[in-house]
């Protein structure tokens, strides 16, 4: 995929449509992309990932294999 020709042809399709609702959507998918997810999570769940990335920092994790092991009978 080139991504510099997709450009091209949403830019010449978007300046073809009057469809309001299209005009809408697009804008919405540019809107949600640099809208920070992290502003809209309850605290209780920022506060569980800031435990996880702290325990991440002190070394405090299990190798994915061993997890695996552990759960495999339950997948």
């Amino acid at each position: 995929m080139d991504v510099q020709i997709e450009k091209i042809a949403l830019a010449k399709r978007l300046l073809e449509t009057d469809d309001e609702a299209v005009l809408l959507q697009i804008k919405e998918v540019f809107e949600s992309n640099d809208k920070d997810f992290w502003n809209d999570l309850p605290e209780h769940v920022k506060a569980g990932i800031e435990r996880s990335r702290k325990q991440a920092a002190d070394g405090k994790l299990i190798p994915h294999e061993e997890v695996m092991k552990r759960y495999s009978k339950y997948l």
